[in-house]
């Protein structure tokens, strides 16, 4: 480490130079990313629904429909033309109305009133049809211009036109309330004007350099857009806090510089690398998973962790010796009072602190998995213009999710008599198929092709239901797996099913799976890097314990307050928070560690807690600051909900590294004495 400071300290000059020139190329680079939100294309190429909707790509011309349209005030006449300039408009296709479903020729008080009352009702059309991928916002933009104030739009496409439209808009937003916060808190906890412009250009630039290199990806998802640079930023600003901090102590100790920084690289660098890997492994884990939103995210934060860590050991170093007569001219007292006998009164409180965890433990982490779970982006709020449109179908058509089954072509008798079971089901309002629209007695090669292609391919036959249930949740779950069971007692495995709801299913069968996996692999590798780095059985095991009820008392929350959670939320921050906040205890316990190798254990942790709870809180400030903007800016509900837990999973760690470490260190200071090699601990009284 002494010799690449000496080179870093050498070559300063170059070294600022070029990073400031691969920041400006990934600057220009970073637009060429592109953003995927489509929440579909990261399932496993196994899954269910993808192979379903693979094989009527290739069978059929016409997609699955993504979009519901309502149109007030209007006769059959007017729906139809309706329904033609739908049809025409760029990026729409098979659009399905009424007439696809019955006669309209001969009148419709004559037909099945459920099925007329799924499209037409009290003068109010609906339509259904399929927005091609990368077309939503043009297409969802046309259709509102056709359909004016009083129409409405639903659907998937809607979803990912709105989330495309607020990204940029919610992104720049949540950047300028983020940077004067943090800079804020920067100031607060440093003595000079300029020292926190250091820390942020630090980790801003590999933040950029971090954007731009996703161009060797191609595209990144949405979550990734919106969480990993914010959360970057987070996680590792206590890296250049480590090392300015460090050089600004040896600075009052040694005359040069040069040697200040060397110093202060050498001493920063254990602390540095330890913060880092155990970020590191924990974010590795997210790569694991089969739903690839995480593995994305896993993948960038990955990266964006180990560009911060070359960012603030090689050009931190060179930039604040270029510039630390900056720092010098701008020196202003502490603004905030010392810490004073913290430590004192943490101590006096350590039976009821762990008698208090220990209570809840338990609970928080049953509760935490009992939780109403979201599979899909989650509903729109009301106050929104797709919200609002949302409620305004429900309350004339109510609740619809479509369903399409592929089911081997040729036997129309088999089919029709599965048509008519499946009509049968409660939750189902109409069924289109050729069996119940043309009829089972004519025989399909009889007809023009323009009449059959819809419902028949060469191998396969297409079976469109009408469900009045949620795209997710029991119900419709219950439900997707009753249809696939009766298909499957006429067809066997030959049944193919496909949908909103249908590709929710499979989200949460694959995320369920993913759940264990991620977390099992985020404490055993972050459980590695503690025992190589305190060697020590012991201390990996009550630093895990400290972090980890945090983390179950934080994700019990929705539980208790009767709140549904979107799942990938709590499945990446169950990892993050644990990754990111895990740092605290290290912070806390090396420093303790060294304390009581002079003093006894109770006089350590309050000389401990006295010298480090600023930097912890400094630390946590950050942290919860960067959540709760995610979650007061984005009107996604993935990234909404990934700001609520991170902002309160970071203040719960902190009071647990406050309260509940503490108590534990001192609690079972013997045994950890025993389980830690060369402990060297201080036998005095």
């Amino acid at each position: 480490m002494i010799d690449i400071a000496a080179q870093i300290i050498k070559h300063k000059k170059p070294i600022v130079i070029s990073f400031i020139l691969v920041t400006l190329i990934s600057v220009i680079a970073q637009f060429g990313v592109s953003v995927n939100y489509n929440m579909v294309d990261y399932l496993p190429e196994d899954a269910p629904s993808t192979t379903a909707l693979e094989l009527m790509e290739q069978e059929f011309d016409g997609s699955v429909p993504n979009t519901r349209v309502m149109v007030s005030d209007v006769t059959i006449q007017e729906a139809l033309d309706y329904k033609d300039k739908l049809d025409s408009i760029a990026g729409v296709s098979d659009v399905t109305w009424l007439d696809d479903a019955i006669d309209i020729k001969t009148p419709i008080e004559m037909a099945d009133k459920d099925t007329v009352e799924s499209y037409y009702k009290d003068n109010n059309a609906l339509f259904t049809f399929s927005v091609a991928s990368g077309e939503e916002v043009k297409a969802t933009d046309a259709i509102y211009e056709l359909i004016g104030e009083e129409g409405a739009i639903s659907g998937e496409a809607l979803n990912t036109a709105t989330q495309q439209k607020m990204a940029v808009t919610e992104t720049m937003y949540a950047a300028a309330l983020l940077v004067p916060i943090i800079v804020l808190i920067l100031i607060l906890s440093t003595t000079s004007w300029i020292e926190p412009v250091f820390f942020l250009t630090a980790i801003g630039v590999s933040v950029l350099i971090n954007l731009g290199t996703n161009i060797f990806l191609g595209e990144v998802s949405f979550v990734t857009q919106s969480v990993a640079p914010i959360l970057q930023l987070a996680v590792s600003l206590d890296y250049a806090i480590f090392l300015l901090h460090s050089f600004s102590d040896y600075r009052q100790k040694v005359e040069d510089p040069k040697e200040a920084m060397r110093l202060a690289m050498k001493r920063s660098f254990p602390a540095i690398i330890a913060s880092a890997s155990t970020t590191f492994f924990g974010f590795i884990a997210l790569s694991f998973m089969e739903f690839e939103i995480g593995s994305d995210l896993g993948l960038n934060l990955v990266k964006g962790i180990v560009l911060s860590f070359i960012s603030v050991m090689v050009f931190l170093p060179a930039l604040t010796l270029m510039f630390y007569k900056w720092i010098d001219k701008t020196q202003h007292k502490p603004l905030l009072p010392a810490f004073r006998n913290i430590g004192k009164r943490v101590v006096k409180v350590k039976i009821p602190s762990l008698l208090i965890v220990f209570i809840l433990i338990v609970p928080a982490f049953l509760a935490q998995g009992q939780t109403n779970f979201i599979y899909g982006i989650g509903e729109q709020p009301e106050s929104t213009r797709a919200g609002s449109d949302i409620v305004k179908i429900e309350e004339v058509f109510g609740k619809s999710t479509q369903m399409v089954l592929l089911v081997p072509k040729g036997d129309l008798g088999k089919e029709e008599n599965l048509v008519q079971e499946l009509e049968g089901l409660k939750p189902v309002k109409s069924v289109l198929s050729y069996v119940n629209t043309v009829g089972a007695a004519i025989p399909p090669e009889y007809l023009e092709e323009s009449i059959t292609e819809q419902f028949f391919s060469d191998n396969y036959s297409r079976i469109i239901l009408q469900t009045n249930t949620k795209a997710e949740g029991e119900e419709a779950f219950a439900f997707i797996e009753e249809v696939q069971a009766i298909a499957e007692g006429y067809y066997g495995n030959e049944v193919y099913s496909l949908g909103e709801a249908v590709t929710l299913y499979d989200i949460k069968n694959v995320v369920q799976k993913d759940n264990s996996i991620v977390n099992v692999l985020t404490v055993v590798t972050i459980a590695f890097v503690l025992l190589i780095t305190f060697k020590s059985i012991t201390f990996p095991l009550v630093l895990l314990l400290t972090i980890q009820s945090a983390v179950w008392i934080n994700l019990s929350v929705p539980y208790f307050t009767n709140s549904s959670l979107v799942f990938v939320g709590y499945l990446i921050v169950s990892t993050v928070q644990l990754a990111a906040t895990v740092d605290y205890a290290i912070l806390l316990t090396e420093a303790y560690k060294e304390n009581r190798k002079e003093m006894p254990a109770l006089k350590a942790i309050k000389v401990t807690l006295d010298e480090k709870i600023f930097s912890i809180a400094i630390s946590a400030s950050i942290l919860s600051s960067v959540g709760f903007i995610l979650w007061i800016t984005s009107s996604n509900p993935i990234v909404s909900s990934i700001g609520l837990l991170l902002g309160r999973g970071a203040l719960l760690a902190f009071i647990m590294v406050v309260f509940l470490l503490p108590a534990m260190l001192v609690v079972f200071d013997k045994v950890i004495e025993k389980t830690t090699w060369k402990a060297n601990y201080y036998k005095g009284k």
